[in-house]
């Protein structure tokens, strides 16, 4: 085998592992939104913990897990090449001081500004009697997550630069353990008090954030981690991830300031919009997180040691390599997701509160949501690059362009499609950057192969095409299934999802496509 074929196998070997992890973790969530559907539906309630989950998620995407975990493994990265093993580990835990100091402050002053938070990210909730009191009381409770959550970030960072990847990975699906059995307990028990029931969710959203940080820890020990209990503010580690922070977080704030902009319009829609963006987009999440996530955990300390030696060339290697393995398995799900996105909204959530109205509702924000699924995976490939090559402005250049063409499309579609221009508009956006990031970084890498990109590309939508026709006419087929009985619904659903991936895989490996035989190699090595 080839360096090249083993870097490859590599990665695909890392990424089938966070893969794995990363799917229970999402299975996990979809029961928890299973659990929000069956005893929430999408109103009132939902919509207001949708809106206060929001603002920590928001923060937490701003200050820590997406700068943070970024920045701080790029150059956690350097020093455990270049540095004594006590050095990288006085670094993380100077990291680890500053943040905890950090991040408590500013989950003091949302607490403080819970009120007038809510009000900026929801302002038409006042319409509703209770509703901004009770989103800010749910903020309240949850902003702590915030601080867990990015610990969280930095633990998994170390981890990943040290070859773990199945610990960290699996640790979000604790988060969604202990919002499913704290969650539910606590929903349980909490009305017989005389509080609302989400007051019980919102407390086991909290408990799975602590959770998430407190298993990752023994694997950390294991490492050969000490800490060392110190705030040293002249550190130059500390000041490097700063540096590298700064530009990645005026980026993501261009992010947060579409969600705020999303969440604004889905406020003014009718009662539930928030909720079914919400459900659609937490579907919308397993192949981003399996495929999207998995890849870009693998490939960012790939990326790091290659940049580290300057070794472009294995950098131009791996970014095509990893972009067609992703493209090889969310272009197929963005098919799949919309030939089946209302089969599988009534399988997974029509009960109880949860509505066929919300159902074909949902559904269709999920279709539209499924069109960016490959933009947004690819984006979580190409941005870890930037952070390697020590070049963060192109992608808050890439973000703050995304806000006015978000803006745009809402503005121009919002009369005619309601909350589902919010989805039509973020998978829009998610293409416009994708664009623009690959350009750049064709330019800065001094190019990379586009015709083996672009021949693999065209594999995969051959055989996608081949399997969308199959779907077509199946889903036909079976219709009286897709709608009878639970076990019907079951049993149609993952016989249509069996039959698809077979033919797409069989047509796939009939066109040879080289990452494929990495995936499949990983598959075999982890099952035979």
């Amino acid at each position: 085998m080839t360096e090249k074929a083993r870097q490859h196998t590599a990665i695909a070997k890392s990424a089938g592992t966070v893969g794995i992890a990363v799917m229970c973790s999402r299975v996990l969530g979809l029961v928890r939104e299973q659990i929000f559907a069956a005893m929430f539906g999408a109103g009132f309630a939902y919509d207001a913990f949708v809106v206060a989950f929001r603002i920590p998620n928001l923060l937490r995407d701003l200050f820590g897990e997406g700068a943070l975990s970024a920045a701080f493994v790029t150059i956690f990265s350097r020093y455990d090449m270049g540095r004594t093993q006590e050095e990288t580990w006085r670094l993380a835990s100077n990291v680890l001081v500053f943040f905890t100091i950090l991040l408590s402050l500013l989950t003091l002053l949302g607490i403080f500004m819970a009120g007038p938070l809510v009000s900026l990210l929801a302002p038409d909730f006042s319409k509703i009697a209770g509703k901004t009191e009770l989103t800010a009381t749910l903020t309240m409770i949850m902003l702590p997550f915030l601080v867990f959550i990015s610990l969280a970030a930095v633990v998994m960072g170390m981890l990943n630069t040290k070859g773990r990847f199945f610990v960290p990975a699996m640790a979000s699906s604790f988060f969604n353990l202990g919002s499913i059995v704290g969650g539910v307990t606590l929903a349980w028990i909490l009305p017989r008090f005389g509080y609302p029931a989400i007051i019980g969710m919102a407390l086991g959203t909290l408990t799975g954030g602590i959770l998430q940080l407190t298993v990752q820890l023994p694997a950390l020990f294991r490492t050969g981690f000490r800490f060392f209990p110190h705030l040293d503010l002249r550190d130059p580690g500390l000041h490097s991830i700063l540096r590298l922070m700064i530009p990645a977080t005026i980026g993501l704030s261009a992010t947060q300031i579409n969600i705020f902009v999303n969440t604004g319009f889905a406020a003014s829609c009718a009662e539930g919009s928030v909720s079914w963006l919400n459900y659609a987009f937490r579907l919308v999440q397993l192949p981003i997180g399996i495929f999207g996530v998995a890849f870009s955990i693998a490939i960012m300390p790939v990326m790091a040691r290659h940049a580290a030696i300057k070794d472009v060339s294995a950098m131009r290697d791996t970014l095509v390599s990893s972009l067609t393995m992703v493209f090889c398995l969310t272009i197929p799900a963005t098919a799949g997701l919309i030939f089946l996105a209302e089969p599988i909204i009534r399988l997974i959530f029509e009960r109880g509160a949860f509505t066929a109205l919300d159902t074909v509702a949902t559904a269709q924000t999920l279709t539209l949501y499924a069109v960016g699924l490959f933009a947004y995976s690819a984006n979580k490939i190409l941005v870890p690059v930037f952070y390697a090559l020590d070049n963060t402005r192109y992608p808050v250049i890439a973000s703050f362009l995304a806000v006015i063409a978000n803006i745009l499309i809402i503005n121009l579609t919002i009369g005619i499609f309601q909350h589902k221009a919010i989805a039509l508009s973020t998978s829009c956006t998610m293409f416009l950057n994708f664009l623009f990031l690959s350009a750049v970084l064709y330019r800065k890498m001094d190019g990379y192969s586009l015709a083996t990109l672009f021949r693999g590309l065209a594999k995969i939508l051959a055989a996608t095409l081949c399997m969308s026709l199959l779907l077509f006419w199946a889903r036909i087929f079976l219709a009286g299934f897709l709608i009878g009985s639970l076990a019907q619904q079951l049993l149609a659903v993952l016989l249509l999802i069996g039959l698809a991936g077979c033919l797409y895989a069989v047509v796939l490996h009939w066109l040879n496509l080289p990452e494929l035989k990495a995936i499949v190699d990983r598959v075999r090595g982890k099952f035979c």
